[in-house]
């Protein structure tokens, strides 16, 4: 294990165990003595140090001032570095016992240690309590924040809860990331804002998330996700059933109001998915295995499945061709409805003969005849005219034959 991954993890999560610094940098070893090894030789060169023992047995390891100033360094400008964890003294001059330490900051970088381990970035791509203002004075701040985009989740907040604090809060934290989702972005024009909502995701451009965030590729804001650790496993379902039924405003999209359609407009939803830790690290996949539900579905997915919206936009433009084949198959049956017949043979009339009766101004004999039935009777009128004209024609020959022959005799008379 490189020196310089130990000290970016400890600079992001300011404290961690080896066997979360294994789970994370490398889950692929069987156990964390390598992990431990390298933990050992940046204490030897006064790198970091032990802070605590905690009460599962672990050591807690945190940065020295050598080692946050080397993190630092180690560190893109764009990712935070933690607080410098100082080493304090009593009055004797011996170290003081370290405290601050909880069950929920330990379950904060073991999230963070599973999903990198499971693939989902890494530990470059996390940050720890990053702020979202809200105008009315309120300040949410996430537990993490996860950019995957190579494992096709470009951001995504995680708040942990060690089922301790009422549903109430829990919902209250969806509704704030809500709030701050609607923000328009600085300079942005709210009367556009508004003519695009009915475009779906073109509104996104006008919202402060989106110049903050990457795009998710799906319908929706950043998804939430709420990972429960603690308590008993019936306790823990039971907080998703709550949480899911009292936060539904937020995720559940809207039904598109067109007859027919099934599908959900998500655009202006917030994707939800919730975990418990304790399921992550019993499934032999982790976190990449069918360890995810989203709010408002019933089965369990992996983390792309659930943050996938079949029912959405692609159900939609499926159903908006139904919708339009369903519309030109009626105007097409009632317009054949419409199709003239032939008033002599029953034929129904084809839509070049329809047209040309159509285009006409005026009435005419033969109109109520399909095309066929039309060109005999032209054909028979033709005929006729023919005929008349021929019969004229030998008429008039014939007048002039008999014409020619009385003046032949009257003249060989007179001679």
């Amino acid at each position: 294990m490189r020196r310089k991954e130990v000290l970016r993890a400890l600079g992001i999560f300011q404290r961690a165990t080896a066997d979360q610094l294994w789970r994370m940098l490398r889950p692929a070893d069987r156990h964390d003595r390598i992990t431990r090894d390298t933990l050992n030789a940046l204490k030897d060169a006064g790198m970091v140090r032990v802070e605590t023992r905690l009460e599962s047995g672990h050591q807690l390891w945190v940065l020295t001032e050598k080692g946050h100033k080397e993190a630092k360094l180690l560190l893109p400008k764009s990712v935070r570095i933690s607080a410098l964890r100082k080493l304090e003294y009593d009055d004797e001059g011996r170290p003081v016992q370290a405290d601050g330490y909880d069950e929920h900051a330990a379950a904060v970088t073991s999230t963070a240690a599973v999903l990198t381990g499971a693939g989902y970035g890494t530990p470059l791509s996390w940050q720890t309590e990053i702020a979202h203002k809200l105008p009315y004075g309120y300040t949410q701040y996430a537990d993490l924040t996860m950019r995957a985009p190579d494992a096709g989740v470009p951001a995504m907040l995680l708040e942990v809860d060690r089922v301790n604090e009422p549903v109430d809060d829990l919902v209250d934290k969806l509704r704030r990331y809500s709030d701050w989702f609607e923000l328009l972005a600085p300079k942005a024009d709210a009367d556009q804002e508004k003519a695009a909502r009915r475009r779906g995701a073109a509104v996104h451009d006008f919202r402060l998330w989106s110049r903050i965030y990457p795009a998710t590729g799906r319908e929706g804001y950043v998804p939430v996700a709420f990972v429960f650790t603690g308590k008993t496993q019936a306790q823990r379902e039971s907080r998703m059933r709550r949480l899911e039924q009292a936060g539904r405003r937020y995720f559940a999209g809207t039904p598109y109001p067109w007859a027919g359609f099934t599908a959900v407009d998500y655009h202006q939803a917030v994707p939800v998915v919730v975990t418990e830790l304790e399921r992550i690290t019993a499934d032999p996949a982790g976190a990449a295995g069918r360890v995810w539900r989203r709010l408002g579905r019933e089965e369990w997915q992996t983390l792309g499945e659930a943050l996938d919206n079949p029912d959405g936009e692609r159900l939609y433009r499926v159903e908006e061709e139904q919708s339009r084949r369903r519309q030109a198959e009626r105007k097409a049956a009632e317009r054949e409805a419409q199709r003239p017949v032939c008033a002599r043979c029953g034929t129904k009339f084809t839509d070049e003969r329809w047209q040309s009766v159509v285009q006409s101004s005026w009435w005419s004999t033969g109109d109520d005849l399909c095309g066929p039935c039309r060109q005999k009777d032209i054909d028979r009128a033709e005929a006729e005219r023919l005929s008349q004209r021929e019969a004229e024609e030998a008429a008039e020959r014939e007048a002039a034959e008999t014409e020619a022959k009385k003046g032949r005799g009257l003249f060989g008379r007179r001679r």
